[in-house]
This record gives C-alpha cells, structure tokens and sequence, in this order.
C-alpha cells in the first residue's frame, strides 16, 4: 500500500536491527583466476552480514542500537563481543545443530562476486522478534535477506504491525538483487510496499523497477514507500519522498580500499541523521559521509 512520507523519529529513541550476522571471507586476487591452478590472493576475515554491519556502523556514530541475529552456537561470544566493540547491545539467537553464515567475496576493484551460505541466520523468526525488544524504539531496520528468507511472507506483515503499534518506523534495505530475483520482484514490493524507509541499491531499483536511470528508478518506488533513498556506484546517493524534489548527494572524496559493506554504512548514517531531523538532504549527507568511512577500511564494520 502507499506511504505518505514519516515523520521524524525520537532524537531520544533507540533502532533495534534485525537480520543477518555473518562471517566474510574478503578475496582479492593479484590478477585474474585461471581455472585449474593457482592465483596469489590477499585474503581477509571479518565478521560481516548487511544488518549487523548498519548495527555496528550506528553504534559507532553513538547511535543506541540493538541489534538480534542468529549464527551457530559455538560463535555466539565472539559474534556478541564485536558487536559491542561497536557499540551494539547483541542479541543474539543460536543454531544448536548449525553453523555461522559465510559469504565469500571476490573482488575486482569496485566490482563484487559473493558466494553466500546464510548457515543459522537463515533460521531467523520474525516472529521471535519479542514486544520488549520493539517496545521504546524510533526505528526497527531489517533486510531483505531476512524477508525472503521467512517461513512464510505474512511473518513479515505481522512484524510491521507490532512495530507500528508501538509507534517506531520500518526501515527496509532490499540487500541484494540475486536473491530478490529467486523470490519475484513483484512478491517482493508486494510484501514491503508501505515500509516507511526503503534503501535499495541501483542493482536492485533496476530490478524491481525495470527503468536503469537512477532518478527514474527512484521516482517508481516512491509510490510504495515513505522515504527512498539510494546509495549508487560511484559513492553518491539520491533521496525523495512523495511531493518533494529528489535530494542528490555527491560522493565524499576518501581512499578506496574495497567497496564491501559502503552500503549498509550509508544506510546507518542516513538512518543516524533520520533520527533527529526528517530532512533528506541532512540525512542523505550524513549518509554519504559515513559510507566514504566505510570505502577506506577492509571489510562492512567500522574499524575499530
């Protein structure tokens, strides 16, 4: 259903983000792979996931942020610790038979392959979102990874329903066009048409819009959604609500050491500026100016 455009969260409000919490496994070969044989790589571990890294970049911006997510049992401290090194209370759900997802991620400069086993956080019940969690929060963020990846699409609804109830805002990052196409473009705006806060990249605009210009892929979600904003290629962003002009922001000049995790970190600084002022060109800029953090470290997480 449509979405007039939300108004501000509470300044005093807390974001509770729920989704996946991953390990990445960050390969960067010294040329390109040849089958059959060896490649020198440089080859990197950091715990990853889209929604705990927008946790984790909200905690590090002195965001209060709570974040619930699943991995397997013998990685529940660990997983625990780096989330509050961010500044994240955890939450953390386990999977007594499972394992921690994994995503392998090739790099070619800007340009990203990712093999992904989802492991335990594929298990993640919306559902088990508990009232005491949603209760107190300006804003509830959530990915598309945890949407297709429910039991049933109406697990989804319902969780939006308790959130309004409770008077936050639903915040949806799509998070991947490869496993939007699996589930169908159309079920997916279907199931999150009316979120109040939508964050697509251009990949997945394109996809569930089927335009390609930025600007006019942005101006089609509008209708569903109260908010849009999209962090493109290149390091810059767009932004619009329903009656408004588009807001552009240009990128932030920064050293680029890998493209992962910019996305998720442009999505926690516009959700950051979100919360005390429901201005898209503040909330756009801030968003921009974090993600150009997030280009110049290894890995989605802040660095320290």
């Amino acid at each position: 259903m449509p979405r007039t455009a939300p108004a501000s969260a509470s300044p005093s409000g807390r974001v509770l983000v729920v989704g996946d919490v991953l390990d990445d496994v960050i390969v960067a070969p010294s040329k390109r792979p040849v089958q059959n044989t060896d490649v020198g790589a440089r080859i990197q571990h950091r715990a990853g996931g889209s929604a705990a890294n927008t946790a984790a970049w909200l905690g590090t911006q002195g965001v209060r942020v709570e974040f619930l997510g699943r991995v397997g049992v013998g990685d529940v401290q660990r997983h625990a610790q780096l989330l509050a090194n961010a500044g994240v209370v955890p939450h953390l759900e386990y999977a007594p038979d499972g394992h921690t997802g994994t995503v392998v991620i090739t790099l070619d400069g800007t340009n990203r392959t990712m093999l992904s086993d989802r492991g335990a956080s594929a298990g993640l019940d919306l559902d088990g979102v508990s009232d005491e969690l949603i209760g107190g929060t300006a804003i509830v963020h959530t990915t598309g990874y945890t949407v297709v990846a429910s039991r049933t699409p109406v697990s989804f609804r319902r969780l939006v329903t308790r959130v309004r109830s409770a008077g936050a805002l639903v915040s949806v990052d799509p998070a991947t066009s490869g496993f939007i196409e699996d589930f169908g473009a159309a079920e997916f705006l279907d199931v999150t048409g009316g979120a109040d806060l939508f964050f697509p990249s251009l990949d997945e605009g394109r996809l569930l819009t089927g335009l390609r210009a930025p600007d006019e892929v942005l101006r089609a979600l509008l209708p569903r959604y109260g908010v849009v904003a999209m962090f493109l290629p290149d390091g810059s962003a767009i932004a619009g609500r329903t009656g408004s002009k588009l807001v552009h922001s240009p990128r932030v000049a920064t050293r680029l050491v890998d493209p992962v995790g910019a996305g998720d970190a442009f999505r926690a600084g516009f959700l950051g500026g979100w919360l005390h002022s429901p201005s898209l060109a503040l909330s756009t800029r801030k968003g921009v100016k974090v993600s150009a953090q997030a280009l110049a470290v290894v890995g989605g997480r802040p660095s320290r």
